[in-house]
């Protein structure tokens, strides 16, 4: 698969210079780096009921294409992607974040569930087994994302990229 194309995202007011200057628009392989190696992610997901945002950190796990983590089926965080499947999730480090907005899938195909658990178990050196990713007890999710942001703090004006993924 051939890299997203990449383009200064939209930021009025801020001063952000072309794409050609300070250090350029950012290469996917860049933000891919920071999406595998984060420990944590932050999900942003709205409630059903009056909109009002829900942010919480998840452990996950990026594969290449899409972003997978688990939570409690009964857990506010499922209960809002069940409803609203929009979502976005953003990397543990502000200084170089990369942010995605998509649509999170509800995973129960026991295959998927398999690749998850052992991209979890890989990652975070955990030893789960099957039962923790019980579609009874636990829900999976996996966000292809549509979009993607990064910038590298350490060049605010001249580093923020977008990725149009979808």
């Amino acid at each position: 698969m051939s890299p997203p194309a990449a383009r200064r995202p939209d930021m009025p007011g801020y001063g952000i210079l072309d794409a050609d200057e300070g250090s350029g628009l950012l290469p996917w392989s860049w933000a891919e780096e920071r999406l595998r190696r984060s420990h944590d992610y932050w999900l942003a997901t709205v409630r059903p009921d009056d909109g009002r945002p829900h942010l919480m950190p998840v452990w996950g796990m990026w594969d290449g294409a899409a972003l997978w983590f688990s939570c409690s089926g009964r857990s506010r965080k499922t209960r809002n992607l069940l409803a609203t499947r929009r979502c976005s999730v953003s990397t543990d480090d502000a200084i170089e974040p990369v942010v995605l907005e998509g649509i999170a899938e509800l995973v129960d195909d026991p295959a998927a569930l398999r690749t998850m658990l052992d991209l979890e178990n890989e990652k975070y050196g955990t030893d789960y087994g099957i039962e923790m990713v019980d579609p009874a007890v636990n829900a999976s999710f996996r966000v292809r994302p549509e979009r993607a942001f990064g910038i590298d703090s350490n060049d605010f004006l001249g580093s923020p990229t977008r990725w149009d993924l979808a």
